[in-house]
């Protein structure tokens, strides 16, 4: 149905990371053009503990294993079973990921065609919001011997195929397959493994070209998706062949969340500047400052104190920028010119014969009434003060990777993310804050607003040992 040789798998595992996690267990059912050919299934000795909440969910305990050959027995088996072979599976990046790093642990190149019967599921049904195995199970009401092993898993899958066979029209499922096992136009002379291996998770990512130089930096909440994007057509894309003839590389790097995405992206910008992407000078950042009663004037930020303070109004990108804005808030509160300092007298200010002046420099309201208008007017402009007493952890968690990380953030400069007590420690010992960043300070700013005191923001002066909280972080 899928392809004229089709092995349907399942693994179970230690873990979640195929770095540091070992296999457990394989099933497979194998096809030959649609029609069924064996099954074969077999425990794995990981060679490592098996954590005891993945052997309660799983069954597979430390003693079942004890005696089951290891990867580098059966490798060369299960490599004449899956040569050559359409990989299907559930959250195939997963279990292919596994393989491929275990098959390279004993020096084997394994690089299969794969089909994924997660994004199977959401290409054929967009209607239902959910598309994990036990959702397909209670859909399609399919036979399940046990659940979190991995010969009964895999059955499912080929009796989920079976159903699809069934229900949906032949030529709508085969674009379906033929969409998602389509491999990408790549940019010619790149390696098209390191494509591969892009992981379906959040991070950023930096196309780079043979000279080394950074051609273009992003981010996505998918890496895979996103940084395959780039060599499709669409909206962009001569833009995008321009930078697909020169890209040469990539590299990327997971993040547990879109906070650290997006943080990393701000930094990933200012310290490459690469070629394609829109940069801005990072030494640029302007505010509105109130000089009581009545005076405003566009100020730089490194000029003002160490933490932008109450006297600090609106945070801008350049000095004009600053500058427009201060206008603008005149304007749209008949506020008077001479007053603030953007005319020099004598009165009246230009504004008032237009009627756009309440007529302060003509004493028609007094110094005061002028001074509280502007006030109000500023007020919703108000640089926050840091809330706390010093530096921060604010943690993002994704469980499904086994993945958690903290971002150190102080007075709304980010200083830079940790996976371990040691990464932390390292930012913790940094003395020099950063250049205050518009686009970090506006990114912090949104998320401090949006937690609303959530336990996920760790105040350093005080709690240091609830950053991982439960456990030692992970080497």
């Amino acid at each position: 149905m899928f392809d004229s040789r089709v092995i349907f798998l399942d693994l179970e595992t230690t873990g979640a990371s195929a770095d540091r996690d070992r296999i457990t267990e394989i099933g497979l059912v194998e096809l030959e053009n649609g029609a069924f050919v064996d099954e074969w299934t077999t425990l794995v000795n990981p060679q490592r503990p098996i954590p005891q909440g993945v052997a309660g969910l799983t069954g597979i305990t430390d003693d079942a294993v004890a005696n089951a050959p290891r990867f580098t027995e059966l490798s060369a088996e299960l490599l004449q079973r899956l040569d050559g072979r359409l990989l299907v599976a559930h959250n195939v990046r997963f279990d292919s990921a596994f393989l491929r790093a275990e098959f390279q642990r004993v020096g084997v190149r394994f690089r299969p065609r794969t089909l994924c019967t997660v994004r199977l599921s959401r290409l054929l049904f967009p209607e239902h919001p959910h598309h994990n195995l036990d959702s397909i199970i209670e859909r399609f009401e399919l036979p399940c011997a046990a659940r979190h092993r991995a010969l009964p898993d895999a059955q499912v899958l080929w009796s989920f195929a079976r159903e699809l066979s069934r229900r949906v029209d032949a030529q709508q499922l085969a674009n379906a397959v033929g969409t998602l096992t389509q491999r990408p136009a790549l940019p010619p002379g790149v390696d098209a493994e390191r494509f591969e291996d892009l992981p379906v998770a959040p991070g950023v990512y930096v196309f780079y070209a043979d000279d080394g130089s950074a051609l273009f930096a992003g981010k996505s909440a998918n890496l895979r998706s996103r940084v395959l994007a780039h060599f499709s057509a669409g909206s962009e894309q001569e833009r995008n062949q321009a930078m697909a003839l020169r890209t040469a590389s990539l590299e990327w790097t997971e993040t547990a969340g879109e906070l650290g995405a997006s943080l990393r992206l701000v930094a990933l910008l200012r310290r490459l500047r690469p070629l394609y992407n829109r940069n801005r000078n990072v030494s640029e950042a302007w505010a509105l400052n109130w000089q009581p009663p009545n005076r405003v004037c566009a100020v730089d930020t490194r000029d003002a104190a160490d933490e932008p303070s109450a006297d600090l109004y609106g945070i801008y990108r350049s000095r004009s920028d600053a500058s427009s804005a201060l206008r603008g808030l005149v304007r749209g509160h008949r506020l008077c010119p001479i007053l603030i300092g953007l005319e020099a007298g004598p009165a009246p200010c230009s504004a008032h014969a237009a009627g756009a002046c309440l007529g302060a420099c003509v004493g028609n309201e007094t110094a005061s009434q002028h001074s509280m208008r502007l006030i109000a007017a500023l007020a919703r402009l108000r640089v926050p003060a840091w809330p706390f007493r010093g530096r921060v952890a604010v943690r993002e968690s994704d469980n499904s990777r086994a993945l958690s990380e903290v971002h150190l953030l102080d007075r709304w400069r980010y200083l830079g993310s940790a996976r371990t007590d040691s990464d932390l420690d390292a930012l913790i010992e940094q003395e020099q804050l950063p250049d205050f960043d518009v686009d970090h300070y506006r990114l912090i700013k949104r998320y401090l607003d949006q937690a609303d005191g959530s336990p996920d923001i760790v105040d350093l002066t005080r709690h240091r040992d609830l950053v991982w909280p439960g456990a030692a972080a992970a080497d």
